[in-house]
This record gives structure tokens, sequence and C-alpha cells, in this order.
């Protein structure tokens, strides 16, 4: 009897500890409540990554002590400091007044997922005759963050050649308007795959006489959507 009163204690505490390991919370913008999904979390500390849902809520393995960054185009870069576990702690992002988009993950260099976060795509995996790699949380959180570092990969090669540099080059546009127009005109990755620098430049020359043609009302950036 002692030694099952044991071993239901020995479990109740694993079960606590692991509960401990998960901090909850939600993502906003500040001022407002418009909830962020697709916000992009990674511990300094441990690399354990994870997204916000649609309704910009969170859950990510973690520590006391641990360093929570929160990053999302469109919005300036946010620090967690991991002082306790209690659950439902909300994350105030602020939006940058230039909605030019910010490189989320881990600044200019060379980015490769799959050699920086491994055990994503081993989680997103899935095997026929394991039926829990098809239905399991971790493996559907393992999936859309997969699907978030292809997008995330395809982003960064069209920052690469669509630059200010680049487009300043070809359309007398400078400072805030310069960054207005690449913003609304920004090419997809499917085009710059399938197009050459010619193309390129005709699309801009293009874009640039849409842009001229906007009353200036209209030269604005978009209002963010990100519920």
């Amino acid at each position: 009897m002692k030694k099952l009163v044991c071993l239901i204690l020995l479990a109740l505490i694993a079960v606590t500890v692991n509960a401990q390991d998960v901090l909850k919370g939600s993502v906003r913008e500040v001022g407002t409540d418009n909830k962020l999904s697709d916000v992009f979390i990674r511990d300094t500390n441990s690399k354990e990554v994870t997204l916000t849902g649609k309704d910009g809520s969170f859950q990510i393995k973690t520590a006391t002590g641990h360093i929570l960054i929160f990053s999302a185009p469109g919005y300036l870069t946010d620090t967690l400091y991991v002082i306790d576990m209690k659950p439902k702690k909300v994350v105030e992002m602020k939006s940058m007044s230039i909605d030019l988009r910010e490189v989320t993950i881990s600044g200019k260099e060379a980015f490769d997922p799959q050699k920086e976060y491994p055990e994503v795509y081993e989680k997103s995996k899935v095997y026929v005759m394991s039926p829990s790699t098809w239905f399991s949380k971790e493996g559907k959180d393992a999936r859309r963050l997969k699907k978030f570092f292809a997008n995330e990969a395809q982003q960064r090669h069209i920052d690469e050649v669509y630059t200010k540099a680049y487009v300043g080059s070809i359309v007398p546009l400078k400072g805030k308007q310069l960054e207005i127009f690449m913003t609304l005109y920004r090419p997809t990755y499917a085009f710059l795959k399938d197009n050459n620098g010619p193309s390129l430049v005709a699309f801009i020359n293009d874009s640039y006489k849409k842009y001229m043609a906007l009353p200036p009302e209209k030269r604005v950036l978009p209002s963010l959507t990100m519920q």
C-alpha cells in the first residue's frame, strides 16, 4: 500500500513539474484589443520556438530565468524575462510607424531553420503506422512552424533582391515615401523566382506609375490585420 501511495505521489509530482515547464499567455497590440496571430516566439536559452494562434494565445516550454523574444512583421520586437510560470501573461507589441517587413527569426545571417531547429522538422513528420503523429498538438504545431519557416525563407529571398538601394535607383522616391511604395508594391516570391532582372525593373516601373496615379490620401500603408 505504501508503495502504491509513493507511486501516486511521484506521478503527481511529475505532472506538476511538467505543467510548470509550460508558460501560457497571449499577445496583443499595445493600447488595443487586437490579438496578434503568427507572432514568432523564441526562447533564447533553450531555442524552444512557437507561434501564437489565431486568438493571439501561446504556450511554450520554458523556465524561470529564461528570455523570450516576440517578433512579427510590422511590430517592434519585444522581450519577456520569465520570472514565474503563472498563466495568462499578456504581452503587448507596439506597431511600427513604417510597415516594412522586419526579419523575424535571427537577424541577417544565413537562415537555415532545419539546422537551427531540427526538432521542429522531426516532430512535423507524419508516419502512416502512427496515428498519433497525424493528430497530436505537438505534431500540428511543428508542421505550422515548418510552414512559417518556409515562408520566412521566401521573404528573406525577396528582401535580398528587393532592397531600398535597388528600388531607389529606379524610382525617384526617398525616405518614407520609398518605404511606403516598397510595402504597397512588394513582389511575390513566385514572381522573383520565375522572372529575371529586366522583368523586375519593368515591375517596379509599372508599380511606380500605379503609385503616382493614386490620390495622395491613398499613398499610405494599409492597416495591419493579424487577428
